[in-house]
């Protein structure tokens, strides 16, 4: 069978067993490819190899499915690592370590730095993998899901486990654009030409505020004044605003205020 393909050793390598459909084939490679996972093996692909639906399916991870190692045993796939994970949501009756999807990334993050190759074992849309497929196996990963409903399809387990192995390596959130990078983190997100409004900003806006609603009689007493203020200090002050959207506030106020100064038409010249 055809086995050209680079050797990713710094990165876990992906083995389907005995996968049904090209298509679920394309969507782990996809899965794959979200988290920079390149080493993809295929252990007797039952509708034979190659498979014009998996490259369909793949969504742009062409490569990962026209340099995928194919294999006539899960034993042959397996020959090259050092570590093994089998994928499985059933209990199997074996002395295995279990561990969750975010415990095995762990894992392999330390195992890799050592400079061990390590593969994730995924089985058949159906039924998995069989025990004597696991028993190849060193750690048996199973997530925590709703044991009334347990089945997870190949690309989704793909996704699952290569998201946990990635997340502590990700330098940044989501993807670029022409006009924007990637986010590099989460939080609070201001355009390029914008940043947060200083304290003399707020405070022009604030006082500006207090004029306005004095005006408007807002106020029902003066001993209540203070403690409303404060209150819509704290409002405001917790959303952290952009010099932009001060602007726009104040703009706000002042449009309101020319509306209530307006003198109002009579009814005569309002038909008219």
């Amino acid at each position: 069978m055809k086995t050209a393909q680079a050797d990713s050793s710094g990165k876990p390598a992906v083995v389907l067993v005995n996968p049904q459909l090209g298509e679920n084939i394309g969507t782990a490679a996809r899965a794959m490819a979200n988290f920079a996972l390149e080493e993809l093996h295929i252990v007797e692909p039952r509708d034979g190899w190659p498979n014009e639906r998996a490259l369909s399916a793949s969504s742009g991870a062409v490569r990962l499915i026209e340099q995928a190692r194919l294999h006539d045993t899960c034993k042959q796939a397996l020959e090259p690592f050092n570590r093994v994970y089998a994928t499985t949501a059933r209990p199997r009756g074996m002395t295995m370590q279990v561990m969750t999807p975010q415990e095995a990334a762990a894992d392999m993050h330390t195992r890799i730095g050592k400079g061990e190759r390590v593969a994730i074992m995924f089985g058949r849309e159906r039924w998995g993998l069989n025990n004597d497929e696991v028993s190849l196996a060193d750690v048996i990963i199973t997530a925590p899901v709703d044991p009334e409903f347990a089945s997870i399809n190949i690309a989704q387990a793909v996704l699952l486990v290569g998201y946990e192995w990635y997340k502590p390596i990700a330098a940044t959130l989501g993807m670029g654009t022409g006009e924007l990078p990637a986010m590099t983190g989460s939080g609070l997100k201001i355009r390029g030409d914008e940043g947060l409004a200083s304290k003399q900003d707020l405070h022009g806006f604030f006082d500006h505020l207090e004029t306005e609603l004095e005006t408007a009689g807002f106020f029902k007493s003066a001993a209540m004044r203070p403690g409303m203020m404060r209150n819509l200090r704290n409002m405001f002050q917790r959303i952290e605003l952009t010099l932009q959207e001060i602007r726009t506030l104040r703009g706000v106020i002042a449009s309101l205020t020319r509306t209530h100064l307006r003198p109002r038409k009579t009814d005569k010249e309002a038909g008219e």
